[in-house]
């Protein structure tokens, strides 16, 4: 089973969609325009419930079927884009300095649009479909506050299935596996204090630069030394701020990064020892620390038997050599994950093709993509949902 005639056809019309919004992208919750936009798009599809404003700016839209079943199937899009200066030079480029689409937000949105659109006017299902536009995913955790808001329990939904594109996966191809497949994304800032003074005398201070270098070397003994070999841990510095002259040694240094896991064990154990690490080498030097350690997106799981669908449907679509179902896990992370931790579900990868990487200022989404993506949606929410 190919892609959907239905489907191609729609192709050019969703990617005029896409590039209106790439051309206009919003960041975080700040989103009103994309969502009025897609509000306004599933009302002239005739979508029969339309709610807005669920975690702040997100919207729903529920697509009931032919059949007399309840069941609920809900299918997720981020709309939100990120704070970085295009330079493609396409003709739908970003028209807001400083902002764009460089994670694919743009096609996501209009491929859940063109699977409304031709869901709407089909509906050879039993239940019902609810497509989810979601604000924030890049740090503002709109996935987490869409689920506080009761989203699952409002729209009774039973399983939720999220899809995000891939450069480097041509086009034409998906790819996932079972369980982690994104990884926690956990934040961290220390500031070791110390007593500062003249370089020229050390031994009259307690140096926090020396201390701080001491504990950034020493925090990679978490993942080559703490946790299992064979469970993924990446503890990085990305930031380290102290000084303001050659012959000064500071009061204070701080620095800042990440800690990345595909395991909610692995996770507690590497906060647990990046505590002690951190406490006990400014103990051991007469300094202080304070630690700001945030939790930020848990691990995505994809759950079994939803995989598994999500499989099948890709590989109707697409033919079972062009579906990866047992990718590697990336480290980088989804908050997809909050709705797959309230809801069975999975979440998959479809090629963008040859592009630029993502949250890269030369990545523009892949419209090819478009009708695979579409004839995804449709197919699997058919096949939950079947008559």
């Amino acid at each position: 089973m190919p892609i959907l005639n239905r489907a191609a056809e729609l192709q050019d019309e969703v990617a005029e969609w896409r590039r209106h919004i790439h051309a206009r992208p919003e960041l975080l919750f700040a989103v009103e325009n994309t969502a009025a936009f897609v509000a306004e798009k599933l009302k002239e599809f005739g979508v029969d419930e339309i709610v807005t404003g669920i975690g702040r700016t997100g919207v729903v839209g529920l697509i009931k079927g032919k059949g007399e079943g309840s069941r609920t199937v809900g299918l997720r899009a981020d709309m939100d884009a990120l704070p970085l200066t295009e330079i493609t030079g396409k003709p739908w480029a970003s028209k807001t300095p400083g902002k764009m689409h460089a994670c694919g937000h743009d096609g996501h949105t209009a491929m859940l649009l063109g699977a409304a659109k031709y869901l709407a006017e089909t509906r050879n299902f039993n239940g019902n479909v609810a497509v989810i536009f979601q604000p924030a995913e890049e740090g503002g955790g709109g996935g987490n506050l869409m689920v506080k808001d009761g989203m699952m329990e409002r729209f009774a939904i039973e399983e939720v299935y999220g899809m995000h594109n891939l450069p480097g996966l041509p086009v034409g191809q998906f790819a996932t596996r079972k369980g982690a497949i994104m990884a926690a994304t956990d934040e961290f800032t220390v500031t070791v204090k110390g007593r500062g003074g003249h370089a020229a005398q050390p031994h009259k201070t307690i140096d926090p630069i020396a201390i701080g270098a001491q504990i950034v070397a020493n925090l990679q003994m978490i993942a080559s030394r703490s946790a299992d070999p064979l469970r993924s841990v990446v503890v990085s510095v990305t930031k380290f701020n102290a000084g303001f002259a050659h012959n000064v040694i500071p009061n204070d240094a701080t620095f800042a990064g990440t800690v990345r896991t595909l395991d909610p064990e692995v996770r507690t154990l590497a906060e647990t020892r990046f505590r002690q690490i951190v406490e006990g080498l400014v103990a051991a030097h007469g300094a202080e620390a304070d630690i700001s350690f945030h939790r930020n997106y848990p691990v995505t799981i994809n759950h079994p038997d939803e995989t598994e669908h999500a499989v099948a449907t890709a590989s109707a679509i697409a033919g079972e050599a062009n579906v990866n179902a047992e990718i590697d896990p990336m480290m980088g992370g989804e908050d997809f994950s909050y709705m797959l931790n309230a809801r069975p579900g999975a979440f998959i990868f479809i090629g963008n093709g040859d592009s630029a990487g993502l949250h890269n200022p030369a990545y523009d989404f892949n419209d090819e993509a478009i009708a695979h993506g579409i004839s995804y949606w449709v197919r699997l929410a058919e096949q939950r949902l079947g008559l």
